[in-house]
């Protein structure tokens, strides 16, 4: 018998009198110390799945089939039953810690939440048994860390407490739903070998939701693919792999932004460049704010780029690469030389810092985030022309409809609102609101991270085709190393403020100077899998 069972699940949601389904049939089993991986696109009902297994779903969800642990049905359970099996025989993982976690609670009231309601300890035993579990999943120093709130803790920190918490009580089963998505490479691999040894050390079953296949590789021994709430394909990760049988699972292993940037023009103006750019942030304390010392997010930055060029910036998170891109576009205070076609940026009025925003333009990592819920698709994307005016003259939706068609939206959904598109069609309305502006330089921060394989590889060459239509110049933020390879003609590399390495992109690939560098190539690398390496 395994120790979750999973037969015929099906699950849908009332909404508007009818029951919209979102999981169809579903099956398979996990078994002590086996990882059992649930990969598929947003929106195929991973998430969905892993809910149900707990009766997490909310009131509008039908649930049909059957979910046993260790042998008792979970599906129609009490809540008593159910009380007992969650955070305690049957623990989660989510893809964001900063939003799981309590931001007004120190760590050590967190942790200790779950231990006094499943375990009934208190005082100095509890405070003992959140240390030991810190410890465990690799906080340093940890005794001196549990009156730590979430926000002084890195993401990959945050993520460990998070894991710490879904251990507290020594669960059966761990469901990680997209843990490492938000994480940069290093993080992401040491997050996956923590969770490797820890299902090793401890003898749990383990149910990995993921779309990256990369990861997959890594950390699965075996396979569930899902589409449009269905398993398509299951098997050992050995079967899935290495012989797929479903088309859509031959397209997902093959979904990787692949190939290289057009060549630069020859003579290409220089759009953007930085002489010794500089950013500290003062260290303030007293009562008179006294500056007793500097947070150095960027030291010493030189770089240019130019028309239909693009700039790949690389680092962990804390490196300095988004203030670095905001410094240039005098979105924040720095010291240094900046220029933007030939001109001296500090020397700018604010009325004339005003008129060249819109050729200065960016693109955010999270479409949702970065999209007004309240305005609908035309809205914001001639937002900007209402700022910057429209010297054509031409008819807005005119305009917008040309720029949608353009980066591949259907015009006649420019009245819907940002909740009614899919992540990647978000995303493609962000990029339409850049572009309508035909801007000089786009600064695109992490543009793909959160968006599905097959989707990024679309929104890579739709920049690549943009840049190359309009002569852009970009610079690219990414930690996924496989995408700025596809994406950048050079690449600059950064840790904790400083530039360590930059050169032409073949070159930084193929034979990085720096130990940093290959560091990180070589976590992208297995982070993808065999496969990314050619």
């Amino acid at each position: 018998m395994s120790l979750l069972e999973v037969r015929d699940l099906s699950v849908g949601f009332r909404q508007d009198g009818q029951v919209v389904p979102a999981v169809r049939g579903v099956s398979f089993s996990v078994d002590r110390g086996e990882t059992v991986a649930i990969v598929g696109e947003s929106g195929s009902g991973k998430s969905v799945t892993a809910l149900s297994t707990v009766s997490l779903l909310g009131a509008s969800a039908q649930v049909t089939g059957s979910v046993t642990y260790n042998g008792r049905e979970m599906i129609g359970a009490d809540d008593t039953r159910l009380r007992q099996v969650r955070g305690n025989d049957i623990s989660f993982i989510f893809q964001e810690p900063m939003t799981s976690l309590n931001p007004l609670h120190t760590l050590e009231k967190q942790l200790r939440e779950s231990l006094e309601l499943h375990q009934a300890l208190t005082g100095d035993a509890a405070r003992a048994r959140i240390v030991e579990l810190l410890e465990r999943v690799g906080i340093r120093e940890a005794a001196s860390r549990l009156g730590a709130y979430p926000h002084q803790l890195s993401g990959g920190q945050r993520q460990r407490v998070m894991i710490a918490m879904a251990l507290a009580n020594k669960p059966d089963i761990l469901i990680a739903d997209e843990p490492t998505t938000a994480l940069d490479v290093t993080i992401q691999a040491q997050i996956l070998e923590l969770l490797a040894n820890l299902k090793r050390d401890e003898g749990m079953g383990l149910l990995f939701i993921t779309h990256d296949l990369g990861i997959v590789r890594r950390i699965a021994d075996r396979v569930c693919v899902m589409k449009d709430g269905e398993i398509v394909e299951a098997g050992t990760l050995e079967q899935v792999f290495d012989t797929p049988q479903h088309p859509y699972t031959r397209k997902l292993l093959a979904a990787q932004a692949a190939g290289v940037p057009a060549p630069v023009p020859e003579g290409a103006q220089v759009v953007a460049e930085t002489d010794a750019l500089r950013v500290w942030f003062p260290i303030q304390k007293g009562f008179l704010k006294r500056t007793v010392g500097h947070v150095k997010a960027v030291n010493e930055a030189s770089l240019r780029v130019r028309a239909g060029e693009t700039l790949g910036i690389v680092g962990e998170s804390g490196s300095g690469k988004t203030t670095l891109a905001l410094a240039i576009m005098r979105l924040i205070a720095s010291q240094g030389g900046i220029r933007f076609a030939g001109e001296d940026v500090h020397g700018w009025s604010t009325r004339q810092l005003r008129r060249r925003r819109a050729e200065m333009q960016i693109v955010f990592q999270d479409p949702f985030g970065s999209l007004s819920p309240r305005m609908s698709c035309v809205q914001i994307i001639a937002e900007g022309l209402g700022v910057h005016g429209n010297p054509g003259g031409r008819p807005e939706r005119e305009l917008v409809a040309e720029v949608m068609a353009e980066v591949g939206l259907d015009p006649a959904a420019m009245d819907r609102y940002p909740h009614e598109f899919s992540g990647g069609q978000r995303q493609r309305i962000a990029i339409a609101r850049a572009m309508i502006l035909r801007p000089k330089l786009v600064v695109l921060d992490e543009p793909t991270s959160a968006l599905d394989m097959t989707v990024q590889v679309q929104i890579v060459d739709l920049l690549r085709d943009l840049q190359v239509k309009y002569g852009l110049a970009y610079l690219f933020i990414s930690h996924d190393l496989a995408v700025v390879r596809a994406m950048s003609h050079r690449v600059l590399v950064m840790k904790e403020g400083d530039v360590v390495e930059a050169g032409e992109a073949g070159a930084l690939f193929s034979a990085p100077q720096t130990a940093y560098a290959r560091t990180l190539l070589k976590a992208s690398l297995e982070g993808r899998g065999a496969g990314a390496q050619g």
